[in-house]
Parts: structure tokens; C-alpha cells; sequence
């Protein structure tokens, strides 16, 4: 088969091609990921699991800030 496609046939698989791109491809703007609130006031304050441990077996306070 060497026919090559009629220009009606070319558009209608590039159409299909963009529908099934549409229908299955990533969302923009889906990579972005949200800090959870509770992390983003962690990171913020500069409050570490390590150091709250870290005290806690030296007999230090139990709670940082």
C-alpha cells in the first residue's frame, strides 16, 4: 500500500490525534505540588523531629520553639 493519505483522511487523524491527546494527557498545571499548612509553618519556624528528639533524650524540654 503506497497511497499517501487525501487531505480530508490527514485532518481527521491529526484531530483524532489532538482528541486522544485532550482526553489522556496530563492536566497543566498538574506538576505543581502544595506544601501541606502544617509542614509550610514547620519549615517556616524551623522546627526539626531530630531536635525535638535530640532534647527529649538529654532530659530537655519536650516541646521547641
Amino acid at each position: 500500500m503506497s497511497r499517501s493519505a487525501t487531505a480530508e483522511e490527514a485532518a481527521a487523524i491529526a484531530a483524532a490525534i489532538e482528541r486522544f491527546d485532550a482526553d489522556t494527557g496530563a492536566v497543566p498545571g498538574a506538576g505543581e505540588q502544595k506544601v501541606d499548612p502544617w509542614q509550610r509553618a514547620a519549615l517556616i519556624e524551623g522546627v526539626g523531629a531530630k531536635a525535638t528528639i535530640e532534647d527529649l533524650e538529654e532530659g530537655g524540654a519536650k516541646w521547641l520553639s
